[in-house]
């Protein structure tokens, strides 16, 4: 079963640091949200991870199955089974969808997936995310609105079939319906055997779809509470200031 473990992870931006020191274990079979306000270090986390040059390691340690991530190529990464769906999903033009995501698979899986095979796959999966089957020839993302991004971005997940996920905002600037396909696209990624999900967000609507095993709430750079769904709703009804002025106090 696999293990997603971070030991003491503290990462900087442009010689600022903004990861002081994060501890934190996604193991296969569990769904853990991490919570908090603008500028407390969480997409920081999910960008460190996946290998981002932006973001500098300055202590700590990522372990997959007990392999040190941070010494692997972002590429090295993706193949040991690690994925990141982004926030701001980037328009590549000249490459359509269906040329992305087969090459990426390829790339991921060490071989390429026979034509047909792949095409069967993808149709299934742009069925299940109720995405127009004439985008498979459409530049990635170029021209995308927001909903349609993040479908997309669950599309690549359904298809990579890592061992963790972790998912950036994804539920930002979905609407209702949206939402609901996004969200049934995580749980069927869940529903494997042997897969984790580390999910970032602001809001607790998408954890009424996606229900976590364990919340984290971010503030200044640290984990600074831990707990179960519970914590998610107290958080909506509460806010974040006082663990905001509490990471002040201690900065």
């Amino acid at each position: 079963m696999s293990v997603l473990e971070i030991r003491d992870l503290r990462v900087a931006v442009d010689d600022k640091q903004i990861l002081n020191g994060v501890d934190l274990t996604v193991r296969a079979g569990e769904t853990h949200a991490i919570m908090g306000p603008n500028g407390s270090g969480k997409s920081t986390l999910a960008y460190a991870i996946a290998g981002h040059p932006k973001y500098t390691v300055t202590g700590g340690e990522v372990l997959l199955d007990g392999e040190n991530v941070l010494e692997m190529s972002v590429d090295e990464r993706a193949r040991a089974g690690l994925f990141l769906a982004m926030q701001y999903p980037v328009e590549v033009p000249g490459v359509s969808v269906s040329n992305f995501l087969r090459s990426a698979v390829t790339a991921v899986r060490g071989e390429a997936p026979k034509l047909r095979e792949f095409s069967q796959e993808l149709r299934a999966g742009m069925d299940a995310l109720a995405i127009d089957p004439s985008f498979a020839q459409r530049n990635l993302n170029e021209g995308f609105s927001g909903g349609e991004k993040k479908r997309h971005e669950i599309l690549q997940l359904e298809l990579l079939k890592p061992k963790i996920a972790i998912l950036d905002e994804t539920d930002s600037g979905l609407d209702v319906d949206a939402l609901r396909v996004v969200s049934e696209g995580i749980n069927r990624f869940r529903g494997r055997e042997g897969t984790g999900v580390l999910l970032i967000t602001h809001y607790t609507r998408i954890l009424r779809y996606v229900k976590p095993d364990y919340v984290h709430v971010f503030a200044g750079g640290r984990v600074v509470e831990e707990g179960g769904p519970e914590l998610a709703e107290r958080l909506e009804a509460e806010g974040y200031e006082r663990y905001v002025q509490a990471a002040k106090a201690s900065a």
